[in-house]
């Protein structure tokens, strides 16, 4: 499965290459039947949609987001580039360079999280990298500190946010999420103990 993501975003932005069939409709994930019983495993990845074993033809890839955006400009699928063993070596760079652009959308909305901070916590990765390397368990005990800071911060900022909320203030858009994970990100810093 070719996916994208960031790590702030994760699976609320999750990027890949949709298909439009030759209508200009996206087709429903293909089903494959396992064997026996009822479960089935279904699949949106593109080269699914090659017209073999009665699937439909996708003439046109696009940039797609879990989120529901879908990208305009339509990339010609050409089959006759396809390794049938090797998919996913199909050059899919305009539909990802839209779906960049979309992010950078979503990141130019959302909250700014001051450059200190940001350099700050890219210093705390690193170090705490290394230590785990070097003396796990100093990381461990590092770790165990950062959770506290997690744990008491984002209580605070999540109860902040949740009053921002009642006044009328969305705040998915602020933390570049739908609404509803945004809400469920709330809850889950809020309930933490």
């Amino acid at each position: 499965m070719l996916m994208w993501e960031t790590v702030e975003f994760g699976r609320a932005h999750r990027g890949r290459p949709g298909v439009l069939l030759a209508d200009g409709s996206e087709p429903e994930p293909v089903l494959f039947d396992g064997g026996s019983g009822a479960n089935f495993h279904e699949s949106s990845d593109w080269w699914f949609y090659s017209g073999e074993s009665r699937r439909p033809l996708a003439t046109d890839l696009r940039g797609a987001c879990s989120c529901g955006w879908r990208g305009e400009p339509r990339y010609p699928l050409d089959w006759e580039q396809v390794d049938e063993n090797a998919p996913y070596l199909y050059d899919t760079s305009g539909p990802r360079g839209d779906w960049d652009r979309h992010i950078a959308g979503i990141e130019a909305l959302a909250a700014t999280v001051p450059d200190e901070l940001t350099v700050l916590l890219d210093q705390v990765e690193q170090q705490l990298g290394r230590l785990a390397g070097d003396a796990p368990l100093a990381a461990l005990r590092a770790i165990s500190r950062m959770e506290h800071i997690v744990t008491e911060v984002g209580r605070t900022a999540a109860y902040g946010a949740q009053a921002d909320a009642r006044g009328g203030t969305p705040i998915g858009p602020g933390l570049g999420l739908p609404e509803e994970e945004a809400r469920r990100r709330l809850l889950r810093y809020s309930l933490r103990h």
